[in-house]
């Protein structure tokens, strides 16, 4: 690839010699050049909830967006917020390059926290709830419903919900009970007495995850097309069919979030999948870590409910709605109206793969790139079916994180082993939240024959590749699949990823060492095309970035342009810093969490951040290197984080035919860097603003590729 856009600023040799010297002066780790990590992934919420509120995307597609912020906020307090918790409970309250104390941090998690959490009920009660009543999409709170649908409510709550429920009343002999992470409860407060005499004070009433948080009110009566109620109200309503004969003052709803993160001591672990199984059983019942309340609940009952916890004021989250907002997201498939939604598009499938093609014959004439979703994963799931099937093929090898439980890939692996052929595959069983169908994805390839191993001890393995043996004519050849996304069919048509299909013999070696690294014991390995971390990524990263920051101070172009989803490595940074002053040209498109401050004066006045928020979620990672006009292009499973780069087996690579190169760059490069219509840039105090189009021709990336790949 040797074209290099014209944005560049190579330097003359005297201000070159100022720069180093100046360069040299700066301390590059000051805490003050470095955003707090975990306040730039909340922000990031944010940006997702602006899409909710945005009434240029389509109504049913905004309570998406505002779900999605809910859900992730959820995740935010699981993982980060337990996990400054667990630090600063066991002395380990170190700050980080930001330098803030975890106590402040936490302060100001819990601020910025509240602020998001009552902008997400604004969203609903004020703008999208309305909205879609006006679309013939009502929710019907109690106070409202008429006779008939009132009847219609008891009537369905008696026969419907009142069977599976299990009250508990509190006293010594009923304590209280375990609370499942995240699930719907009620505090009823009870006055009077029983059958058996003993005075009622407050029961907890748990709602069965079996029964639909949203449920629709009969045609005949309701009021509009589509017209809902919530669970919540139901139970809140009909409380007293829950304890007869005892009067009912009063049933608050709230939710426990708790420590989703794992932790396990796995230097002392012989059998991984086992102890896993048995930490997964305890997890929904962890250390809790946040309280959401209905904004009315009583402080007698909030009190009895943060001794229970083990949580404090400080804990506490009121919700001017129902505590499980999220579950709303349910009438996105319920409600049939295609206006209402993003247009429907059908995946492109790339003209090699023409009907009933052999995916070897089509990968040995040339490497093949696919764009997702715009391009279809299909030839990936034929390439496996094809493998499994293939009397030629002797051996197939796999790494899988996430996969989707509707797979048909588990299948093609199953009937390869069944057939006798040598099937490796590598899964990550720590894949957050997906750990316990990787066990049973585990569990039924070792019974079919397969080989499974579970990684590196210590290190997540998150690289996605796939590796195929075939003998032709004699000799053996190798096949690679190499992806910066998941093997997840699902998540193919919802996140943008690029995956490379190749029989370079290079390339095809260097996935064959990775394989027998994961799977076995042995050195450090060394690899010609690859990078692969925790051993030469960061290391051939900062390479590429001293060679830009060379050609700079030699007069040459110099520019590096990078996608990733998140930016906290420390290292990194400080080189993109170093990069900066050096005359080099950044770009930097990172669609989540970035502690790189950009534009201060004589630090990162040549750097740009920019975040993408559009219909589908940005995952690609790519990383550009002008390389004084011989450029690299390489697309990698890694984000710049420190737990990518140095705490997972992740896999960085080339692509070597320089028209694929090219077309990457305009594609998931230069064309997002034209977007002025979904993108968000970052200022250096770390908050974002949503750039416009102004008298530009308005541009977004996601609706030009869907253009540029529609039949």
């Amino acid at each position: 690839m040797k074209s290099v856009p014209d944005r560049t600023n190579p330097a003359s040799a005297d201000a070159d010699a100022a720069t180093a010297a100046d360069t040299a002066a700066i301390d590059f780790r000051r805490p003050d050049l470095y955003l707090n990590r975990e306040l730039s992934a909340l922000e990031f919420n944010w940006r997702v909830l602006a899409q909710a509120r945005n009434p240029e995307v389509p109504l049913l597609e905004r309570l998406r967006f505002l779900c999605i912020s809910v859900r992730n906020l959820d995740e935010f307090f699981e993982v980060r917020v337990a996990s400054i918790r667990h630090w600063i409970n066991y002395g380990d309250g170190r700050p980080g390059p930001d330098g803030r104390p975890l106590t402040e941090v936490l302060a100001q998690v819990r601020e910025n926290a509240i602020r998001l959490m009552n902008a997400q009920y604004e969203t609903w009660n004020q703008e999208l709830r309305p909205a879609m009543a006006r679309e013939g999409i009502r929710f019907g709170d109690a106070d409202q419903w008429s006779p008939a649908q009132t009847e219609w409510a008891r009537e369905h709550f008696l026969r419907d919900i009142l069977p599976v429920l299990s009250p508990l009343g509190l006293d010594s002999a009923h304590p209280f009970p375990r609370i499942l992470n995240k699930s719907l409860n009620f505090a009823v407060v009870l006055h009077g007495r029983d059958a058996f005499g003993r005075e009622g004070n407050v029961a907890v009433v748990r709602a069965p995850r079996s029964l639909p948080r949203v449920i629709q009110i009969p045609s005949g009566i309701a009021e509009s097309p589509h017209h809902f109620v919530f669970l919540s109200s139901l139970l809140e309503r009909f409380a007293d069919a829950m304890f007869p004969g005892i009067e009912v003052r009063g049933a608050w709803q709230f939710r426990v979030t708790r420590d989703s993160e794992l932790e396990l001591e796995e230097d002392e672990t012989e059998n991984l999948a086992r102890v896993l199984s048995e930490e997964l059983r305890e997890r929904g019942y962890a250390e809790a870590v946040r309280l959401e309340l209905g904004e009315e609940c009583p402080a007698e009952i909030r009190q009895m409910l943060l001794v229970n916890f083990g949580l404090s004021d400080a804990d506490v989250y009121l919700c001017d709605g129902p505590v499980n907002l999220h579950r709303v997201s349910a009438v996105y498939d319920i409600v049939d109206r295609p206006d209402l939604k993003y247009p429907p598009f059908v995946p492109a499938m790339p003209a090699v793969f023409t009907q009933g093609a052999n995916m070897f014959d089509v990968i040995g004439d040339s490497d093949v790139v696919l764009h997702h979703p715009f391009e279809s994963f299909a030839p990936v799931l034929d390439l496996v079916r094809q493998a499994s099937v293939d009397p030629d093929v002797l051996a197939i090898r796999q790494t899988l994180y996430r996969v989707g439980e509707d797979s048909p890939l588990i299948g093609y692996l199953i009937d390869a082993a069944r057939s006798g052929k040598e099937v490796t595959v590598v899964i990550e069983l720590r894949a957050r939240f997906d750990e316990e169908a990787n066990i049973r994805f585990a569990d039924r390839l070792q019974e079919a024959g397969a080989q499974v191993v579970y990684g590196i001890v210590g290190y997540k393995t998150h690289a996605k590749m796939l590796l195929i043996v075939r003998r032709e004519r004699g000799s053996l050849r190798r096949y690679a699949h190499l992806s910066t996304g998941n093997y997840h069919q699902a998540t193919s048509r919802l996140y943008t990823d690029i995956g490379l299909m190749t029989r370079h013999a290079g390339i095809c070696e260097d996935v064959g060492r990775i394989f027998q690294q994961l799977c076995s014991l042995g050195p450090i390995i060394e690899l010609k095309y690859l990078l692969e971390s925790p051993f030469s990524l960061q290391r051939g990263l900062l390479a590429m970035i001293e060679r830009e920051i060379a050609h700079a101070k030699s007069g040459k172009p110099a520019r590096i342009v990078a996608r990733m989803n998140a930016l906290n490595d420390p290292v990194m940074v400080e080189a993109l810093y170093r990069a900066s002053c050096a005359g080099v040209e950044i770009d930097l498109i990172v669609r989540g969490a970035c502690m790189l401050r950009p534009g201060l004066p004589g630090i990162s006045e040549r750097i740009r951040v920019r975040s993408i928020l559009g219909r589908f979620l940005e995952h690609s990672r790519v990383y550009w290197f002008a390389n004084s006009g011989d450029a690299e292009l390489y697309c990698s499973s890694a984000d710049w984080m420190e737990r990518n780069l140095a705490r997972r087996v992740e896999v960085c690579f080339p692509i070597r035919d320089p028209r694929l190169a090219a077309r990457i760059f305009s594609e998931a490069l230069q064309n997002y860097l034209d977007d002025n219509v979904e993108v968000w840039q970052l200022d250096a105090d770390g908050r974002y603003h949503r750039a416009t189009p102004g008298d530009a021709t308005p541009h977004s990336a996601q609706r030009w590729l869907l253009k540029q790949f529609a039949p």
